[in-house]
């Protein structure tokens, strides 16, 4: 899979047909076609094959994938699955898909809940408010990988990646899992294949910002090397109270 971007696709059925699939996470290739294509006349599938020479296309310089006739957009993110075992726990790490997007947002929601995360809260109101996933498009790259346990989410890692040149070479984390799997290291293990995959895509810094009321988010990511770059004092208004937002960021 590529990380080319979207904006290089010159045909404009073929930008028509990623277009859509990018707003739509994960879609059936029958209802592309019967979407964006007119029905063929009798006798002539000229549509049809038309269709599938520009997916076959798209598919071949990495801007789709497809599975059991499902269209997704690519994502250059290795499909390996590291499981390992802890305190009698199987969990597995992997690359996320359309499909965990509940378990995801479910997941984010359990974490705010219990502490405040104000960065996760908002990309969890996105992902409800768009109900995609994966996003890459000219604007904006985002992508998540996930802990599960029993096929069930327990833990996420996202990254946001800007599409301003000027901004490429870093990309913005959040990182969470449910209470009950903390202090077995699956915080680590996915922030290790987060950190891992933007080194590979040749990021330089990644950054992140907590509030300074989140006092073991900040041990956390201090105990593993991030630093403390700046504080935006009284930032936040939680229940009537000021509180600041601290800046942190780890160079690759």
């Amino acid at each position: 899979m590529s990380m080319a971007e979207p904006a290089e696709i010159e045909d404009t059925d073929r930008t028509s047909i990623y277009e859509y699939v990018e707003a739509h996470g994960a879609v059936d290739r029958d209802r592309v076609r019967s979407e964006l294509f007119p029905d063929d006349p009798p006798g002539d599938p000229q549509y049809t094959r038309a269709f599938r020479h520009n997916v076959a296309i798209l598919k071949r310089d990495g801007y789709l994938e497809e599975d059991d006739d499902t269209l997704r957009i690519a994502i250059d993110v290795e499909e390996e699955r590291e499981e390992f075992t802890t305190d009698d726990v199987d969990v597995t790490i992997r690359a996320a898909r359309q499909e965990d997007l509940s378990g995801i947002v479910g997941a984010m929601r359990q974490v705010v809940e219990e502490m405040t995360y104000i960065e996760a809260e908002t990309v969890a109101d996105e992902l409800d408010h768009e109900n995609v996933l994966l996003r890459r498009n000219e604007y904006e790259s985002r992508l998540f990988f996930v802990a599960t346990v029993d096929n069930e989410v327990v833990g996420w890692a996202h990254l946001h990646l800007p599409n301003l040149e000027k901004l490429s070479h870093t990309a913005e984390l959040t990182v969470g899992v449910l209470e009950e799997y903390r202090g077995l290291g699956v915080g680590s293990q996915l922030l290790d294949r987060a950190l891992e995959w933007a080194r590979s895509q040749g990021h330089e810094k990644v950054y992140q910002s907590v509030p300074s009321s989140n006092e073991a988010a900040i041990e956390f990511f201090e105990d593993r090397g991030w630093i403390v770059e700046a504080v935006r004092e009284d930032h936040y208004k939680l229940e009537d109270e000021y509180i600041d937002e601290v800046m942190m960021a780890i160079e690759l």
